[in-house]
């Protein structure tokens, strides 16, 4: 096998300007992508120098649901700090919580997509 990294994560929005909203103002995303296709608006945020971006897929791209997406971790150098900030801007966070390898949270997008935040343990 020769493959190299995951080009986009998809994450089913019921409203794609919300969606965008939250990635972009209150988690720090940048769009990498914003245009119209014949199926509808093709829409991609990611942090900045990411090589992964997520495709917020709206009505009419894939037949996904809305809030159907789990497990999306998302690494941070201070997980304590970025879960103040989502609590100051009204986003319910769970955690953070030590586990084993490192510090983690939980909490969701407007769509109840699920995300986790996790600083990494030194030498796990």
């Amino acid at each position: 096998m020769t493959i190299t990294y995951a080009s986009f994560v998809t994450l089913p929005v019921a409203d794609q300007d919300r969606a965008l909203r939250f990635y972009r103002d209150i988690l720090g995303f940048e769009v990498a992508v914003d245009r119209e296709m014949p199926q509808g608006r093709w829409l991609q945020v990611a942090p900045e120098g990411a090589q992964t971006v997520f495709t917020l897929s709206g009505p009419g791209m894939g037949g996904f649901e809305p809030g159907s997406a789990r497990g999306i971790m998302l690494v941070t150098t201070d997980v304590d700090a970025d879960c103040a900030r989502l609590a100051a801007a009204g986003v319910e966070v769970r955690g953070p919580d030590d586990v084993p390898w490192g510090r983690m949270a939980s909490f969701t997008d407007p769509d109840g997509n699920g995300l986790m935040l996790l600083t990494e343990k030194e030498g796990f």
